[in-house]
């Protein structure tokens, strides 16, 4: 993992910073906050901090309050002036329970409504989002580059090997698991659809 030089700011400042710019641009108070993603209040506020290093599992749940994919806490508050993101530059962040490691791989901002993720996923790992429900709806599709992970999507069942690529849409608890001793590699390529299709059946 990269580390974080000069005046930069770390990890958990990006995503303090990120976390309180979403919740006020929607006008949320931490105990709104609280209430919509069942994290508590005063957990929220040491996030909002930069004191505490959050879990994925937390984070999802933060996402889900907030109704924007995962990948959106790890962007800058400000959109990127290029659209080309360069690998020197492609943010990464390791999950402190699974090990599991994610790069932001898409140019943050406004250059498209496409994000795409890069997770290397350790042997054993597992990883269980309570996922609910965002307006818009948020689709996803991971692509297994290389090894295997078992995928989880509300009561159904998935094993993806190589080559394999699963769509699914957030709106349901969704875990993630290696069965294998060798770490998995996938891509995860996340949109969101535009308001009026949401609401189609």
């Amino acid at each position: 993992m990269k580390e974080e030089s000069g005046s930069a700011p770390s990890l958990n400042d990006r995503i303090a910073q990120r976390v309180r710019a979403l919740r006020t641009a929607r006008d949320l108070s931490l105990d709104a906050l609280a209430t919509h993603c069942g994290v508590s209040r005063s957990m929220i506020s040491l996030i909002e901090r930069g004191e505490s290093s959050p879990t994925a599992v937390l984070l999802e749940k933060l996402a889900t309050g907030l109704g924007v994919p995962l990948a959106s806490l790890f962007e800058p508050d400000a959109p990127t002036a290029s659209p080309v993101s360069r690998r020197a530059d492609q943010l990464e962040w390791r999950d402190p329970h699974s090990g599991y490691l994610r790069r932001n791989v898409s140019a943050g901002g406004d250059a498209s409504p496409i994000q795409i993720v890069e997770v290397l996923f350790p042997p054993g790992a597992r990883v269980a989002y309570e996922t609910g429900a965002r307006e818009p709806r948020i689709h996803q599709q991971v692509w297994v580059l290389e090894g295997c992970i078992e995928l989880a999507v509300g009561d159904e069942q998935y094993r993806l090997e190589t080559g394999d690529c699963l769509a699914l849409v957030l709106d349901q608890p969704t875990s993630y698991h290696n069965p294998t001793r060798k770490t998995a590699r996938y891509a995860v390529v996340i949109t969101s659809a535009p308001a009026h299709a949401s609401n189609r059946k």
